[in-house]
């Protein structure tokens, strides 16, 4: 029984949600009208010592093709003490920068400056992002269907010397980003970049400290009613984290940051509030970030009823095959797919701990997690 449950609750999270999601979108689910508006739009970033990417990111965004008097930037420097602040204030009238002090993290910054913005839209850009040059007008023009509240772009990785890695870190982010399509046609995608993405000024609404934006967020937009919705035309550019162990702890900081909000907004697992948003939250992002359970419970079983039937024995050869792969291979396309698949479940896993312990995080090292 255990074998067979687990191995049906491993099955749905990463096969059979993404199924119903795609069959859902396809009978009930609702197409975004985009439309070519031009509202104010102000470019949020926060940086703490970005002294080597902050020029470069914020010349990319005043280079948007977009109206120059409809476009401005705020920089948030998180008590940077590398020159950050000097290069943004070299760029003079359309850039504002804020000084946030003592240093208090992303999600602070993100509410020091939406006070003041000046735009009808947000966008959200990390402080090492470049962005393609319509990816500005590509969000915007999902705001023109009343409905969304929230828009998310396309990040992809590129190497330090420029050249595309592909869709995401590995394989696994063309899986992501096509299930975020699907849920585009119902009720929000679950989970957003957060380096290329915009909200209705109106609808943001301040976060504690140790929140991720990227989660709270678009769930307080999704709370009020509003689509959170997917742009994949919109894309930036980031570099990809070099060395496993920098992605490993950016991972457990994001799961575990992602829990403390799946806790703070657990009234909206209530399938009688909002019965397509409670399955979607519980399928995308509970039981995914839970799935190392059933994924151990499976793989010792197998072993244990190895002896007593041969679909035991052929699930833990699969399985010794698989996890051997994930440990041995480290490159990138599909043959990495299963290296990055354990990565992200023992991420969850030390962030589940780490959870239970009570930690939480506000602040954090650039590009190391």
């Amino acid at each position: 029984m255990l074998f067979w449950v687990s191995a049906f609750v491993v099955g749905y999270v990463y096969l059979g949600y993404p199924l119903l999601a795609w069959l859902l979108a396809r009978t009930i689910g609702r197409p975004v009208r985009r439309a070519p508006i031009l509202p104010r739009v102000t470019v949020v970033t926060a940086a703490y010592n970005e002294a080597a990417h902050i020029a470069a990111t914020v010349r990319n965004k005043l280079e948007q093709d977009y109206p120059q008097e409809l476009l401005d930037v705020i920089v948030v420097s998180d008590e940077s003490t590398d020159g950050t602040d000097g290069i943004v204030e070299a760029f003079g009238p359309r850039v504002t920068l804020l000084r946030q002090a003592p240093r208090a993290g992303k999600t602070a910054a993100l509410n020091l400056a939406a006070g003041v913005a000046r735009g009808e839209v947000l966008v959200f850009a990390d402080a090492n992002s470049i962005y393609s040059p319509d990816a500005v007008r590509r969000l915007v023009a999902n705001f023109a269907d009343t409905t969304v509240g929230y828009v998310t772009g396309k990040m992809v990785y590129v190497t330090p010397e420029g050249s595309l890695v592909g869709d995401g870190c590995s394989t696994y982010m063309k899986y992501e980003n096509w299930l975020r399509e699907q849920e585009t046609a119902l009720a929000a995608v679950i989970g957003v970049d957060g380096g290329v993405d915009a909200v209705r000024r109106s609808l943001y609404r301040p976060m504690r400290a140790d929140q991720l934006p990227d989660f709270v967020l678009p769930l307080s937009v999704a709370r009020l009613g509003q689509r959170v919705v997917y742009e994949p035309g919109a894309q930036l550019r980031e570099v990809t984290l070099a060395a496993t162990a920098d992605e490993y702890r950016m991972r457990v900081r994001v799961a575990l940051r992602a829990l403390w909000a799946l806790w703070d907004m657990r009234d909206l697992l209530n399938p009688i509030r909002s019965p397509m948003l409670a399955f979607q939250l519980a399928s995308h992002k509970l039981l995914r970030y839970l799935a190392f359970v059933p994924l151990a419970i499976v793989l010792v079983t197998s072993f244990a009823l190895a002896g007593s039937g041969v679909v035991y024995m052929a699930a833990a050869v699969v399985q010794c095959a698989f996890w051997a792969t994930a440990l041995a291979v480290r490159t990138t396309g599909i043959a990495s797919l299963p290296h990055y698949f354990l990565l992200l479940n023992v991420a969850s896993a030390h962030a589940c701990l780490r959870f239970l312990r009570g930690e939480r995080m506000a602040t954090w090292a650039p590009r190391t997690g």
